[in-house]
């Protein structure tokens, strides 16, 4: 039996004591008020994350797809979602084969098609050679192929065909997202009535809110919707993250990373679906036009960023952990730091910087 001490983050309480594990499990949580001020908070989950450690996920490579997953798992993240960006079919079909083995054996929980079936208008730094409307062709093949690795795809609900494909992938169990969207409130609306259930990183790729015209950001807020939250304090100002959370409730909201390749990395030139990125000062760029290219943020850095910007850690740990799990159809198996779930966790020093990361009772 091995014993893990400090201020345990439950989904509802912080608890002074001991995390008893048993193997792969947690056994308990026995309640000791003498034990110091580490913080224990479960693995993180992140549903949007194209790399990290100088790897991407974003071509498709095995290889690649290992060494990101591994270098995201020392900073905590002990279970996630590997995001390409918008692409040709044959990459897309590729990768779902290529991943496959790394779903299989748990060092992914899935796959993640940020794209291409986007706004051009509102595409962000994705490329927009690969953009176009939704093939259902397409979708039931990947799906197919993929015998449950493919988990979730961002859809613009405003294009041609939309609703039918948002339909058939919540049909079928996989998350249908809507991000880098043009759409109105209205058209928002009917893509969560299709069976869209998250919103790919709120405010970013999507029309600003209007007060005559409320536009995709409102409609996702005001909706039964999860929204994704970049906590970079770059994609999103910390006051408008503590706004976006308070407004969904720890349940309705997670923490994500988007991160690329430069992630962990010095700065310099990197390449994103095939455009050239310039990063500076942790601020990744399209080189071309000054657009924001995804994230150098990892799960622990996002989690204190959501704590410094006025969220409670309880809230935040619900985020970064508890509700992803749930979404991906996880939470009886992991997300918490409960009794009988297995035993991911984090202990953070008191200013909540990561010590040391446990997956399946292993420390790293």
């Amino acid at each position: 039996m091995t014993r893990i001490s400090g201020r345990i983050v439950t989904p509802d309480a912080i608890i002074p004591g001991h995390l008893e594990l048993d193997g792969e499990l947690i056994a308990a949580i026995v309640p000791d008020d003498g034990v110091g001020d580490d913080v224990i908070v479960p693995g993180f989950v992140d549903l949007h994350c194209h790399g990290g450690g100088g790897h991407t996920f974003t071509t498709g490579s095995f290889l690649a797809a290992k060494e990101a997953a591994a270098f995201h798992l020392r900073h905590g993240t002990t279970t996630m979602l590997a995001s390409l960006v918008s692409s040709p079919f044959e990459l897309m079909r590729s990768a779902v084969s290529a991943f496959q083995p790394l779903v299989d054996d748990g060092t992914l929980a899935g796959i993640h098609f940020e794209g291409p079936y986007l706004s051009e208008v509102r595409c962000g730094a994705q490329n927009p050679a690969h953009l176009r409307d939704p093939s259902m062709s397409e979708i039931k093949d990947l799906i197919k192929i993929g015998e449950g690795a493919v988990r979730m795809m961002t859809v613009a609900p405003e294009l041609p065909g939309a609703l039918e494909a948002i339909s058939y992938l919540a049909e079928h169990g996989v998350l249908a997202a809507v991000g880098h969207t043009d759409a109105t409130y209205d058209q928002t609306h009917a893509g969560v009535a299709a069976g869209a259930t998250v919103a790919t990183h709120l405010f970013n790729g999507m029309r600003p809110p209007h007060h005559r015209e409320p536009g995709p950001v409102v409609g996702l807020l005001s909706s039964t919707i999860v929204c994704e939250l970049i906590a970079d304090n770059i994609h999103l100002h910390p006051g408008m993250l503590a706004f976006a959370a308070r407004s969904t409730g720890p349940d309705r909201a997670v923490l994500i990373t988007d991160a690329m390749d430069a992630t962990g990395m010095p700065d310099g030139r990197y390449e994103l679906g095939g455009q050239e990125v310039v990063v500076a000062d942790r601020v990744a760029r399209l080189a071309h036009n000054g657009s924001i290219a995804g994230s150098t943020l990892t799960m622990d850095v996002a989690l204190r960023n959501a704590v410094a910007a006025g969220l409670p850690l309880v809230d935040a740990a619900r985020m970064a952990s508890t509700t992803p799990a749930r979404l991906l159809g996880l939470s009886d198996r992991l997300g918490a730091l409960q009794p009988g779930l297995r035993a991911d966790l984090v202990v953070l020093t008191p200013d909540l910087t990561r010590r040391t990361v446990l997956r399946a009772g292993e420390a790293l």
